[in-house]
């Protein structure tokens, strides 16, 4: 039993230890660099500085409008910055309006991570879904893109770039930033981590200790106030050693032939007597 508490009360405790060494180890892993290498296409890192002349002035068309909406998540009574669930899959819808008087050819729409401090910095790079989609003169299209924030993100701010790519019926080319925003990454997590499950069980553990050990308590007060039991009392039965010599010769001789006959009182046997000398 002994052996058992004991293990109950190790174990919780070492699993605990283990779990918060994991953790402090992945957090320093988190801490090393802001920029994580990643592997494919779809989430690639880039960690370089863009020149100038790339995104310092975006070049747009006049007669095109662009509209985004958020469907997952949605942003809080549309603030411009909002979380961002890291894994989690982030979907919008963007709206090309023409509004000019020549067609225009959705070319593709990208998005990518930006250092909150200078949009300039790229982070991450996500996949640049392609098009090739044609929009007529005063006539709308809608056009859908997700992507997933890497897990290792969680937990820090990041400029969040939407840029479309177009062009117009004479072969120019368009550039224009959809989204252009700071977003934070969030961690969300479902259910029981491993660090609470652990410290259930060492609850678990402490509360099961604690009932035997009152049981075991309850159970000697209770024995040291029960009562003792009374000393036995031992019986001793009649003495079948009977003195004769006072009764006469002839009752005694009669006693002894028969000594299935029920015994009498000495006052009966008196009165048989006198009967008998009469």
């Amino acid at each position: 039993m002994k052996l058992l508490y004991l293990t109950l009360l190790v174990l919780p405790a070492a699993l605990l230890c283990f779990q918060s060494a994991k953790i402090f180890a992945r957090a320093e892993e988190d801490e090393l660099d802001d920029v994580v290498e990643l592997d494919g296409e779809d989430n690639q890192v880039v960690g370089e500085d863009v020149s100038d002349d790339d995104d310092s002035v975006v070049k747009s068309s006049q007669d095109i409008d662009t509209t985004i909406l958020f469907t997952k998540p949605v942003p809080n009574n549309g603030d411009s910055a909002f979380d961002l669930q890291a894994g989690f899959p982030v979907e919008f819808l963007v709206g090309f309006i023409n509004k000019g008087s020549e067609d225009y050819v959705v070319e593709t729409m990208e998005a990518s991570f930006r250092y909150p401090m200078d949009y300039t910095y790229y982070i991450q790079n996500f996949t640049a879904l392609p098009y090739h989609r044609e929009v007529k003169p005063l006539q709308e299209a809608t056009f859908a893109y997700s992507f997933i924030p890497n897990e290792a993100f969680a937990g820090r701010p990041f400029g969040l770039n939407v840029q479309l790519n177009y062009r117009d019926a004479s072969g120019n080319y368009y550039q224009e930033a959809v989204y252009n925003q700071t977003v934070n990454i969030v961690e969300v997590s479902e259910g029981l981590d491993g660090e609470t499950f652990f410290l259930y069980v060492f609850l678990g553990a402490a509360l099961v200790l604690a009932l035997v050990a009152g049981q075991q308590a309850l159970a000697s007060l209770a024995r040291r106030r029960a009562p003792r039991p009374a000393p036995r009392v031992q019986e001793t039965g009649t003495n079948n050693d009977v003195d004769y010599d006072w009764l006469p010769k002839e009752v005694v001789a009669q006693l002894k032939k028969s000594p299935k006959t029920p015994k009498q009182s000495p006052r009966l046997r008196k009165a048989k007597r006198s009967a008998g000398d009469d």
